[in-house]
């Protein structure tokens, strides 16, 4: 049984059970274990689910979702014995009274033969897990992936498909019965009636994709999520018309053409070589007020939808982030920003280049995983 009454009574007194959560993992972090913020949400839920009046059951919540590699597990143990209990573990976790045989049928794959040992014959409890990989690599956060995962991210980033909101345009098209009368289209089809107007012909304004622009933050405080965005940034390219990019950091700078080709390689090499402020310092108030001078105010941004990814960390003055983002709001359909730290447990948008952008903002969302990159896709395709 776990009583989280008496634990930090000096500091903060009694806390709730999802202020210990984080707590823990930060001394996890402390003790040396690397901990993305994908297990950190992990780890909640399935203490939600099992419950926390178990000892046991909290431990292996933690121990599946938090611990990555064998050699952590010793770490692991020790700060879980002096966060939750207070006492040694001494190896006395409960586990199951009979072996337990574990498949992993993976998704897709075909079913296995009848002969296939199930362990029923030895005495044993066996169980049978579907998964997919593209599943767990779909909620894992970018900030945790490897290069091979990233890797894998990206070619599942490319398979996306943003379907972009429409707007009405002055181009007429015809129509059968309904709009304004085609007067051109009313006298042609009468001189070939003799100029006899025997069916009058109408029109009413057609469709077009709504404009999307997007506005990437690639200051060093950006650079685990960055890496991955750019391919996001580069499946939209392709996978719509109609849409600009930026990258902001110390300067503005235009993506559009690096990131038209088609080939993935190619053209996140070419941003790379344009972009020479990567991994640098970040003005985003400055950077969107030369975007609205240069591009925005001018008509790139009237009508469209402009998405800012960043954390809002900001080294410029409020107040021009407050500025600039009145004048984009003015001219645009409507502002989303993706966060990457807003599925962070317990954030605040506190930062001051956040907190001034905010009130101006339509949507907000987190951009921390495939999976809220998928969500924002659906968003963009909201009118």
């Amino acid at each position: 049984m776990i009583d989280i009454a008496h634990l930090d009574p000096d500091r903060c007194g009694v806390l709730t059970l999802d202020r210990h959560l984080v707590r823990f993992v930060d001394r996890l972090r402390t003790s040396g274990l690397v901990v993305p913020l994908g297990s950190t949400l992990a780890f909640g839920r399935a203490v939600a689910e099992v419950g926390a009046a178990d000892r046991s059951g909290v431990y292996w919540s933690g121990r599946a979702t938090l611990v990555c590699r064998p050699e952590d597990i010793g770490t692991y143990d020790e700060v879980f014995d002096h966060h939750w209990t207070g006492a040694p573990l001494r190896g006395r976790v409960p586990v199951a009274r009979h072996p337990v045989t574990l498949s992993l049928d993976r998704a897709g794959d075909p079913p296995p033969d009848d002969d296939h040992d199930d362990g029923s014959e030895r005495g044993e409890d066996h169980l049978e897990v579907r998964w997919s990989r593209a599943e767990v690599l779909a909620a894992r956060d970018f900030a945790g992936c490897t290069d091979e995962e990233l890797a894998e991210l990206h070619d599942l980033m490319g398979r996306m498909r943003l379907f972009g909101a429409t707007r009405r345009c002055r181009r007429l098209r015809p129509t059968a019965r309904r709009g304004r009368q085609d007067l051109r289209r009313t006298v042609r089809a009468a001189l070939r009636t003799g100029g006899e107007p025997l069916r009058r012909c109408f029109a009413e304004p057609g469709e077009r994709p709504r404009r999307l622009v997007l506005l990437l933050d690639v200051s060093g405080s950006m650079e685990p999520y960055a890496r991955a965005l750019i391919r996001f940034l580069h499946a939209a390219m392709v996978g719509r018309r109609d849409v600009e990019a930026f990258a902001l950091g110390t300067r503005l700078t235009r993506l559009t053409r690096e990131l038209s080709t088609r080939d993935p390689d190619a053209a996140l090499s070419r941003a790379a070589e344009a972009v020479t402020d990567w991994s640098g310092g970040t003005r985003l108030g400055d950077g969107l007020r030369v975007f609205n001078d240069q591009w925005g105010v001018r008509g790139m941004a009237r009508g469209a939808t402009v998405v800012v990814l960043s954390d809002g960390w900001d080294r410029g003055e409020p107040v021009v982030m407050a500025e600039q983002m009145a004048r984009l709001g003015r001219v645009a359909h409507r502002i989303v920003w993706v966060n990457p730290l807003k599925a962070s447990p317990g954030y605040a948008p506190l930062a001051r280049g956040m907190a001034a952008a905010l009130p101006y903002v339509d949507r907000f969302l987190e951009g921390h995983t495939l999976d809220s990159l998928r969500t924002l896709a659906e968003v963009l395709a909201e009118d």
